[in-house]
This record gives structure tokens, C-alpha cells and sequence, in this order.
């Protein structure tokens, strides 16, 4: 059993949130920047513009970069690369906004026993961060906030705003400081071996914990590190917290 942890790290998706898929090119985003560049580009390129880029920026996140890309770049090098000069400056230039719609999930739900997990350890006094890979950090943080958790977490770590990305160990560095522990006390809770056990194992934290999800399963965990212990839910994790020397 690991050591009662002096600070608890926490994905967002797989862990403290979930979402059904969502379409890469959202009808709501394809309409907002087709009236963005003018219309000089046709609904259904932007569509396709956005489908592929959503596949091939997935494909980079899975080389495991340590530093994150600027959300202009993202856009700039994955959708709209062969775009009219003028319609590429447009969506540069609104980068933060499309990101944020891009990322936001309108089913976006906490998930079972997570609610119940924050609440009982926040009053126990641990301190708590999130430590998350993602394009927009804002979208997750006003997600957290309207369902009535955000004020639980003494820092939220997102790599848009960090611009490092986990297994990048700075990611957990970042949030152990901001949160005044040492990093080799906490624990960090993921949902993905190859980044998040990955993370906690280059940034030698207190223990590394497995949350499954449908991400977990995809993953062949040949090749990656074991997590120090496996819960399937929040109720899971409040349970071995409390089982902790």
C-alpha cells in the first residue's frame, strides 16, 4: 500500500471527467469559422479541414512531446495549413476562442464517486491539483467550476498554459509547487499509462494510481509502466486513500 499521499494530482478526462465522443467538426465551430474567413472557404472543406486535423493532431500527442504546442500552431499546422493566407491569419487570430469551442463538451460529466471523493478530502485538508494534457485549459477549469468542484483544487495545471505536457515530469513539478508539497509525497491519478504513470514515475512521486476509462483499455500496457494501484471510479480511490498508512 502506498504512503499517505500530502497532496493528490488528477487528470481531468478519465479521472474527474468524462464525455461521450463528440464529432471532431462540431456543425456550431465548422458554421463559426466559415463566417470567420469570410466565406471563402465552403462549410464542408472546413468540415474536412477540421476532421483531419482532429486525427492528425491526435497522432502528434501520441508521439509523447514534452512541450505543448501554442494553440495558433495547432490550428495553423494541423487544419488550416493550405488555407488562403487571409483565412489562416483569421483563425490564428482567434485561436483561443475556437480552441476553447473545439475542446468544450456539452455532456461532459464528473465521474461516479468523484463528487463525493473531492468533497470528503477536501475537508480532510488534502491538498488537491489537477494536472491535465489538453488544447484548452479554460474549457476544463469553467467545466469544474459549473459543476461546483473548481474551488476544491488549490491549482489547475493545463499544458496549453504551461506548455509542457505529461509525460513531460514538469507537469507534476508544477502543480507540487503551486501547491507548496514536494512532488516525491503526492500522488498522481491518471487514467493513461503511457503518460500519466509514465509522468509520475520521471517526476518520482509517492505513487502513480490507474483510474480505468476506455483510454486505459486501448492502451497495450506493454512497454509502460505499472501503476502502484488501480481503482475504477472516485469511490474507489476514496477507499484506498483511506486504506493509505
Amino acid at each position: 500500500m502506498p504512503p499517505f499521499p500530502v497532496a493528490l494530482l488528477l487528470d481531468f478526462g478519465g479521472v474527474l471527467a468524462d464525455a461521450p465522443p463528440q464529432q471532431a467538426a462540431p456543425p456550431d465551430l465548422v458554421l463559426r469559422i466559415h463566417n470567420l474567413v469570410g466565406g471563402v472557404l465552403p462549410p464542408g472543406e472546413i468540415q474536412r479541414a477540421l476532421t483531419a486535423g482532429h486525427a492528425a493532431y491526435a497522432r502528434w500527442r501520441d508521439e509523447d512531446h514534452p512541450d505543448e504546442l501554442p494553440q495558433a500552431e495547432v490550428w495553423d499546422r494541423f487544419v488550416a495549413a493550405d488555407w488562403p493566407r487571409a483565412a489562416r491569419a483569421a483563425v490564428r487570430a482567434s485561436a483561443a476562442r475556437l480552441s476553447y469551442e473545439w475542446c468544450w463538451r456539452d455532456l461532459w460529466a464528473l465521474r461516479p464517486g468523484i463528487p463525493e471523493a473531492l468533497r470528503a478530502l477536501a475537508e480532510a485538508g488534502l491538498p488537491m491539483a489537477v494536472v491535465s494534457n489538453t488544447l484548452c485549459g479554460a474549457a476544463h477549469r469553467d467545466f469544474l467550476t459549473r459543476a461546483g468542484v473548481g474551488t476544491l483544487f488549490g491549482a489547475q495545471i493545463y499544458s496549453d498554459e504551461a506548455g509542457v505536457r505529461k509525460p513531460n515530469p514538469q507537469m507534476i513539478w508544477l502543480a507540487a509547487d503551486a501547491l507548496g508539497v514536494p512532488a516525491e509525497s503526492c500522488w498522481m491519478v491518471g487514467d493513461s499509462r503511457r503518460r500519466d504513470v509514465l509522468c509520475a514515475r520521471r517526476a518520482d512521486v509517492a505513487a502513480a494510481v490507474l483510474m480505468r476509462s476506455p483510454r486505459t483499455d486501448r492502451e497495450d500496457p506493454a512497454g509502460w509502466p505499472e501503476s502502484d494501484a488501480t481503482v475504477d471510479d472516485g469511490f474507489g480511490l476514496l477507499q484506498l486513500i483511506g486504506e493509505a498508512d
